[in-house]
């Protein structure tokens, strides 16, 4: 009998996968769980995944030092005292593209207004 994703959901499938593949290396403070394979192939790299807190996969939703583990830069997870972490940084932020918080300059139709007529300074560009 085949195993049919349809039936039993990718998402319940992708858990079980998790649960019995992968070993939990740690979370980060947006509730992110992140995993590396149990067994690693001889001459190979273990695999190493993250687990979205809330279901969405949003790639900024990765703090630099996960980033970092996650592509094999650090062979080490970190820790609680990131040396990436400076007080002076503001938390990340997911990126707002295609959404109602995406940035719109001054004149975009969108906001409702007209872009104002070009003054008489504009000179174009021609080769010669």
């Amino acid at each position: 009998m085949a195993f049919d994703l349809t039936e039993f959901g990718l998402r319940a499938y992708l858990n079980l996968v998790t649960w019995r593949r992968g070993q939990l290396v740690g979370q980060d403070a947006l509730g992110n769980r992140y995993y590396r394979s149990r067994k690693v192939a001889q001459g190979g790299r273990e695999r190493r995944w993250v687990k979205f807190n809330g279901g969405q996969s949003e790639a900024t939703r990765v703090p630099p030092e996960w980033h970092g583990w996650l592509h094999h830069t650090f062979q080490e997870p970190p820790g609680e005292a990131s040396p990436f972490r400076r007080p002076w940084q503001q938390p990340p932020e997911a990126n707002p593209t295609g959404t109602g918080h995406a940035y719109l300059p001054p004149g975009h139709p969108l906001r409702g207004s007209h872009r104002a007529k070009a003054t008489g300074d504009y000179e174009p560009w021609t080769p010669t």
